[in-house]
């Protein structure tokens, strides 16, 4: 059990590599204001290599995840070094740390993650999250754009796909002529039992399609765009997509 009282701070704060400076509070329902600094080291130049020097500690608030109940906001205070060689191309830096929080976001890394997975995961409205940390709404929407969008690309999130639904619906009338926009939506689902399937999909190889059922098979196309040649049955769609079945698919293989 830890007793000192500053490393009990630092462990309530979270991050090993910052000091705990103090705690703001203003009182009136206003957050709280923890200040920390990373911890003092000899850093130098990534440039030349020679040494460095503290030149100025500007300070950044940062929108952290609540403490016992109350709002939060960490107040990093960063160094800003600079090279002594004076031969040196760069002069001045600021060190960074994305373990505390990412360049140009106004997040801590930790809520960062947070407000991600609390839109993504859980459906919860950018608004609400942002209310619930008292800041304001690009706050949160940019920080689960910048996580939001690692999670996306990476290629290791679905694994290799079993089977393909397709559904083609009414997107949007356009023009004056109301003409009919329609988007072609493609999803990865499990498979769904033999018994289920019976008498209404169709196995391409060894990737399984689904399609309507009373359909009758028009034509076949490849989607060498998805990366899987299977060939899909069903009536093309002659205005969105031509390498798309028009039917509606109702249920997977």
């Amino acid at each position: 059990m830890e007793v000192d009282p500053t490393l009990m701070c630092e462990l309530l704060i979270g991050p090993p590599m910052v000091v705990v400076l103090g705690v703001v509070d203003e009182g009136g329902g206003t957050p709280l204001r923890i200040h920390v600094e990373m911890r003092s080291g000899r850093r130098p130049c990534a440039s030349c290599g020679a040494a460095s020097r503290v030149k100025e500690r500007p300070e950044v608030s940062l929108v952290d995840l609540p403490a016992f109940g109350r709002q939060a906001r960490l107040v990093w205070r960063k160094h800003r070094l600079v090279c002594v060689e004076v031969s040196c191309p760069v002069q001045t830096w600021t060190v960074e740390d994305p373990t505390i929080a990412s360049p140009r976001l106004g997040l801590t890394d930790r809520a960062g993650r947070w407000v991600t997975e609390q839109v993504g995961r859980w459906g919860r409205t950018v608004n609400e999250v942002a209310v619930e940390l008292g800041c304001d709404w690009h706050t949160v929407n940019d920080a689960v754009i910048a996580y939001g969008t690692a999670l996306v690309d990476d290629p290791d999130r679905i694994g290799q796909p079993t089977a393909l639904g397709l559904d083609e619906t009414l997107f949007c009338r356009q023009g004056p002529w109301r003409r009919q926009c329609w988007s072609t939506s493609i999803v990865d689902v499990p498979r769904r039992p033999p018994a289920r399937r019976r008498g209404w999909s169709q196995r391409c190889g060894a990737l399984p399609v689904a399609r309507e059922p009373r359909r009758g098979v028009a034509q076949s196309h490849r989607l060498g765009h998805l990366g899987h040649e299977r060939a899909l049955t069903g009536r093309c769609s002659t205005r969105c997509c031509p390498t798309l079945s028009r039917s509606r698919i109702r249920s997977m293989s």
